[in-house]
């Protein structure tokens, strides 16, 4: 049996709690701010890592926050880590960040189902995307800032996109810089559920203890299979950061 551990806290951060066999995780205001504090970073993958030590824990359910870096928003912040003196150690704080987290995701011992709603740039999509199910509100509209940043997306999305909708559907979702509402996600595939924004937390919950029912060898062993590739995406996380790198290193002066 795992050992047994809270799993209700209150970081600044995330907060997080149990039902019964469900663990939600709910993200604050505008996470990807903590995204270079190496403090905040600890906590968070520890606690993923106390989950994964709880036996009774069946399913982990992510909500993303309410109040998240539109595109206008992130593209500021990107600029001014790229801008902060010259040097780059923020933006690879964050890069590295990300990749651990969606690497946890997809090696975590119990179904993870993502949460979301609003405006959400292409990086917390691409998140999603590590996660075994997606359920989003009816007001998400999904935003590429990265053609405007000139710089590739973050976070595994050509990886999932290409092997959810093939390459000729990937390249037209990737090279647009129109917005994804919630029903055209859906209908692509790239996300499960459209809901209500006012039912989101209800269905989520509903999902999660659907899902909370399954045996946890066959579930865990689906999850396993379907994430087979994963020194595959392992690798190609880390290629992105060297694309990336070599980028912004190659447009700094344009962009100072």
């Amino acid at each position: 049996m795992g050992k047994k551990t809270t799993l209700t806290v209150d970081h600044n951060l995330f907060s997080g709690e149990t039902i019964n066999e469900i663990c939600i995780l709910t993200f604050k205001e505008k996470p990807l701010l903590h995204s270079t504090d190496l403090g905040a970073k600890e906590s968070l993958f520890n606690y993923l890592e106390h989950i994964s030590c709880q036996d009774e824990i069946k399913i982990l359910l992510i909500k993303n926050a309410s109040v998240k870096l539109d595109r206008t928003e992130y593209i500021r912040y990107y600029l001014k880590m790229i801008g902060s003196g010259g040097h780059l150690i923020p933006l690879e704080r964050m890069y590295r960040a990300i990749n651990q987290f969606i690497l946890k995701l997809v090696n975590l011992n119990k179904l993870v189902i993502h949460v979301d709603s609003g405006k959400v740039i292409l990086l917390f999509m691409n998140i999603s995307l590590a996660c075994d199910y997606r359920i989003a509100a009816d007001n998400t509209v999904y935003q590429n800032p990265n053609i405007e940043l000139d710089v590739v997306p973050k976070g595994g999305g050509v990886f999932y996109l290409s092997k959810m909708l093939g390459t000729a559907t990937a390249s037209k979702v990737l090279l647009s810089s129109e917005e994804i509402t919630a029903p055209q996600a859906y209908q692509l595939g790239i996300i499960d559920k459209v809901v209500p924004l006012k039912n989101l937390d209800r269905v989520a919950l509903e999902t999660a203890q659907r899902y909370a029912k399954l045996p946890s060898g066959y579930a865990i062993g689906i999850k396993k299979l379907l994430n087979f590739d994963y020194r595959e995406l392992e690798r190609y996380l880390e290629y992105e950061n060297r694309l990336l790198r070599k980028q912004i290193h190659g447009s700094h002066n344009v962009w100072k």
